[in-house]
């Protein structure tokens, strides 16, 4: 796996912006993993959009078709409240089809800074939108940073919490279907259960909080690769480690 590109040195300032609980090596590890496997799968989703549209920069209508045309990709919430592309209910305008549209209104009052910290991420975005081949106009990444900064404090925030309530006492799964296809597969038990009870101190963060914590914040196949990418890319993180100390 190469480097997220998100810094950790980032990940850990926004877990402080949350929870005084120390963040280890590792755990910041993983959360910028998870981070670069959803924003990766909406920059991929919002690619798509854009070349049925015949367009080669990603405006922030790719972003809308992108999470309204896969439900896992629809997380950190608190942005579209934020975010000058959607309003309405929960931030999110539909049509008469119960497809999410952008809003042809945007408030002067609503700032791209509106999630404070959001233009951290806007370096690691772009690292992001090139190695995927992707090139985006300068509003799509106001949107992608946005979606980063929050995304990121969501899982400090469930993070804190799985340490505080000594593992994921709030698990649920949610199981998706279209007319005319077999139902995916329900969410392993054995991963349920191995992040019901957490082991160490009640003041550190650690690489299996945030798995833990990603368990509640994404489900389907994205909270799947999410969880393999981040498994791995900690793996070499702390074989690398130890083989220069």
């Amino acid at each position: 796996m190469d480097v997220p590109p998100f810094k950790t040195s980032l990940v850990k300032a926004v877990f402080r912006d949350v929870t005084p609980m120390h963040v280890s090596r590792s755990a910041a590890w993983a959360a910028a993993s998870v981070a670069r496997t959803v924003l990766r799968e909406i920059i991929d989703a919002a690619k798509s959009a854009a070349a049925e549209e015949a367009r080669k920069k990603l405006v922030p209508e790719d972003f809308v078709a992108a999470i309204s045309r896969n439900v896992e990709l629809e997380v950190g919430g608190i942005w579209y409240d934020h975010s000058p592309t959607f309003r309405g209910l929960n931030g999110v305008v539909y049509d008469s089809e119960g497809v999410i549209v952008p809003s042809p209104k945007r408030s002067r009052s609503r700032k791209p800074s509106a999630v404070v910290g959001a233009h951290r991420f806007e370096a690691g975005v772009k690292k992001l939108l090139r190695s995927r081949d992707a090139t985006a106009v300068p509003a799509m990444v106001r949107e992608l940073d946005g979606m980063a900064s929050v995304f990121l404090t969501d899982l400090a925030r469930a993070a804190a919490m799985v340490v505080r309530e000594g593992g994921v006492k709030r698990f649920g799964t949610v199981t998706l279907g279209a007319p005319g296809k077999p139902a995916a597969p329900p969410f392993p038990k054995d991963f349920a259960l191995a992040y019901s009870v957490r082991s160490g101190d009640g003041r550190t963060i650690g690489r299996d909080d945030i798995l833990a914590a990603t368990t509640i914040q994404l489900f389907g196949d994205v909270r799947q690769r999410a969880l393999t990418e981040a498994h791995e890319a900690t793996q070499h993180t702390l074989a690398d480690f130890r083989s220069t100390a």
